[in-house]
């Protein structure tokens, strides 16, 4: 004969941790998720397996992740190597010729490869490619103007790029998804004359993000999301933004951060979430629980 122990808590707690997901789970079906990937939660196997495993899924919950990746660190090092010293301004790496080598290199050839395997292991089926593979994402120089005084600065940062408007091809990312596959994108896009530039990788999920309508841009960070005073700022509007960043509140690197999450808010994006990438299983707990996890913007 065959007897059966009683449920215990935990196992109770479970069941109630999967009803509260049910909700989300039948809001979301059938809808993009567009995410960035990169610092810690890239950095660190036990996060980057579970990564894998969240982005598996949210596929096969229904919902369709897009994912495009950083790589800062991996750049660094091979630029530290190379005897190249690394510069960044207003939180994008000022790349020449020699940095964009390594960049495409680090970028396309090892780590968007690293990330497809990953979600292999994990079950899932992922196709990595750059913007420029599919003539995926057209991009221009892009001109950073900076307030000195009275006047303004025109800072050139050599091969750095943003998307043009309307140069996210979004046929090549539905062809990926109709077959069932997660796309892993490398933020790296072309010119008119066909040349490699520099994405800031928040910038480039942004952009393609507002292209395919996403439901959801997440950026996962290596912080809790936008912070004041030491504690995390929950819910923005684009307007909290502007002044966030005039009060100095918002600096450095989460300046593109915050600004591709308002465009994406400002484009057709239901809403972007600042995430701690740090925090095991955080795509799960953004998308679907009550609380979740960081900062979230909306218009």
């Amino acid at each position: 004969m065959k007897s059966v122990e009683p449920a215990t808590e935990p196992s109770h707690e479970r069941i109630r941790t999967l009803l509260e997901a049910l909700p989300y789970i039948q809001r979301f079906a059938g809808k993009t998720v567009v995410i960035k990937y990169g610092g810690a939660a890239m950095d660190k196997a036990d996060l980057s397996d579970r990564f894998a495993q969240d982005v598996v899924l949210l596929k096969l919950c229904g919902i369709d992740p897009v994912i495009v990746h950083g790589g800062g660190p991996q750049i660094n090092n091979l630029l530290g190597r190379l005897g190249v010293k690394s510069e960044f301004i207003d939180g994008h790496r000022v790349t020449g010729d020699a940095e964009m080598e390594a960049v495409e290199m680090v970028l396309s050839g090892d780590v968007n490869k690293k990330i497809v395997a990953q979600i292999a292991r994990a079950g899932g089926k992922a196709v990595g490619i750059s913007g420029r593979d599919g003539g995926l994402v057209r991009a221009e120089k892009h001109h950073l103007e900076k307030k000195d005084g009275a006047s303004v600065k025109h800072i050139d940062l050599g091969r750095v790029g943003t998307v043009k408007p309307g140069g996210v091809n979004v046929q090549v990312l539905n062809v990926l998804k109709q077959g069932g596959f997660i796309p892993v994108i490398a933020p790296i896009a072309f010119d008119a004359e066909g040349n490699s530039l520099n994405i800031n990788a928040d910038t480039m999920a942004g952009a393609i993000a507002a292209a395919l309508g996403a439901e959801k841009l997440l950026l996962l960070t290596d912080t809790p999301g936008v912070m004041h005073e030491g504690k995390t700022l929950t819910r923005l509007t684009p307007g909290d933004v502007k002044k966030l960043k005039t009060d100095g509140v918002i600096s450095g690197g989460m300046i593109p951060k915050t600004d591709c999450a308002v465009s994406a808010v400002e484009n057709h994006v239901s809403a972007a979430h600042i995430i701690d990438g740090r925090v095991p299983n955080a795509l799960l707990l953004e998308i679907f629980t009550d609380n979740g996890v960081g900062t979230m913007i909306v218009r």
